[in-house]
């Protein structure tokens, strides 16, 4: 039996490591190849039993050393898989793991892939079948939590006017109205000579409010944010501001880490946020407990994808401009008088505003990467003076973690990031930094050597 196990672990190494083309193949392969006719119930997928061999590729996988190097993957893969199997397994063959460091990859990896496993099912279902010894990895009830509503709320300077904005929304309010509910709320940053480019207190009024109110679903989520697109984008005036807006939402939702995930996404979409906002919220010392889990990581990744597609789209449509302007002046110096000749074409004015907005998303990009890298850097190096002062071991499974999740951003955005190789080398990843962080560095640039 041992020759099926390399065979069988290609498709998973090409969804592992490939791209979001070629992954979506990956898990129906490997769920055909080793499934045979005995193991199904039906014509679909109603699968009983994992088979044998894909059984084994799992222990496998989950003792060596692919799961160190492609964990949340193999987390979102061994998930999609257990779907397609009612989410059987035997959980008891992997029961030493409850006993292990929390953040060593083993039981790191199950958290993560039963957190997966709540995307495709629910959470009383994935509560139901694991054993009692593995509470403690079950991803939490994906409630909301809003601190108006909470026993002792009427302490709260924000209570009375989220109880009225809770109100007003319930009779379908205007995003004027819904303003004007929330205009006299004091400023707690209010001094007597400078001031506040935002107010804390109206923006988590608002936030808090808002997303319980719409709560039940993604659709309600997503339509309260478009409804009040306005009323966001008055109070997100700074990024300052835009940090307030992503603490209150994860103070609600923080025990849904999905609807974290497709808010996020959602106000980088309406521009509510913007993208060196959500990095350096990621990166907050409030955020420091959530680090080692998968799905800030989702977020990041789905920000630095956003950020390039803004890029891509203004550098297509620059030069689908000026092929039109150019065709346009041929067109001229031949005297075509054809049906196009009435159609709108770009002037050097409009292309002008166009590259001027490209240079803007590129800067925007760079200065993405650099807040990121310099963020890792920072928390590496503390990290290590902390470790050292103490007198322990640096070299843990957080830090290997943290690095692979740096090499992880250079090696998932190499085309943009070897861009600014240069400026990383010149202002980052300079000599004085630690020779574990550094190498992170070299070996990405030794690829285009």
């Amino acid at each position: 039996m041992e020759h099926h196990i390399p065979g069988a672990t290609k498709p998973l190494m090409v969804f592992c490591r490939g791209t979001q083309h070629s992954r979506p193949w990956g898990g129906p392969l490997l769920i055909r190849m080793g499934c045979s006719p005995s193991h199904s119930t039906c014509a679909c997928s109603g699968y009983l039993f994992i088979p044998h061999e894909l059984s084994r590729v799992s222990g496998f996988i989950c003792q060596g050393m692919i799961l160190r190097r492609y964990p949340a993957r193999f987390a979102s893969w061994f998930a999609y898989h257990l779907s397609n199997f009612q989410f059987r397994w035997n959980w008891d063959d992997w029961s030493d793991c409850i006993s292990l460091d929390p953040l060593h990859p083993r039981p790191v990896f199950i958290r993560e892939t039963l957190a997966k496993c709540m995307r495709l099912s629910y959470h009383q279902r994935i509560v139901d079948l694991m054993p009692e010894g593995f509470s403690n990895l079950l991803p939490l009830k994906p409630v909301t939590l809003c601190k108006y509503e909470q026993e002792g709320a009427e302490a709260l300077p924000g209570t009375v006017a989220a109880q009225q904005l809770l109100g007003a929304l319930k009779e379908r309010c205007t995003a004027e109205e819904a303003l004007l509910v929330i205009k006299d709320l004091p400023n707690p940053l209010q001094e007597d000579d400078v001031e506040p480019t935002h107010n804390p207190l109206k923006i988590d009024v608002f936030v808090q409010t808002l997303l319980k109110y719409a709560d039940k679903s993604f659709s309600h989520a997503f339509a309260a944010v478009a409804k009040y697109h306005t009323v966001l984008k008055v109070l997100s005036t700074s990024e300052e501001a835009q940090i307030c807006i992503l603490r209150s939402m994860f103070e609600l939702w923080h025990c849904n880490q999905q609807m974290m995930v497709g808010l996020v996404t959602k106000f980088l979409k309406a521009k509510v946020v913007e993208s060196s906002a959500v990095a350096n919220w990621l990166f907050s010392k409030e955020m420091a407990s959530e680090f080692p889990k998968f799905y800030i990581w989702e977020i990041l990744h789905l920000t630095i994808r956003e950020m390039i597609r803004h890029v891509t789209k203004f550098q297509k449509q620059v030069e689908e401009s000026k092929k039109k302007l150019q065709s346009q002046n041929d067109a001229m110096e031949e005297d075509d008088d054809d049906e196009d000749s009435n159609h709108e074409k770009p002037s050097e004015e409009m292309i002008e505003e166009m590259e001027e907005k490209l240079d803007t998303t590129q800067s925007e990009l760079k200065n993405l990467f650099l807040i990121i890298f310099q963020r890792f850097i920072m928390l590496l190096t503390e990290h290590i003076a902390r470790c050292e002062a103490e007198g322990i071991d640096f070299n843990n499974f957080w830090f290997k973690s943290t690095l692979g999740r740096l090499q992880e951003v250079f090696f998932q955005h190499h085309e943009q990031v070897f861009k600014y190789v240069d400026t990383l080398e010149s202002l980052l990843f300079t000599s004085d930094i630690d020779h574990h962080i550094l190498s992170v560095f070299q070996q990405f640039c030794a690829l285009k050597a």
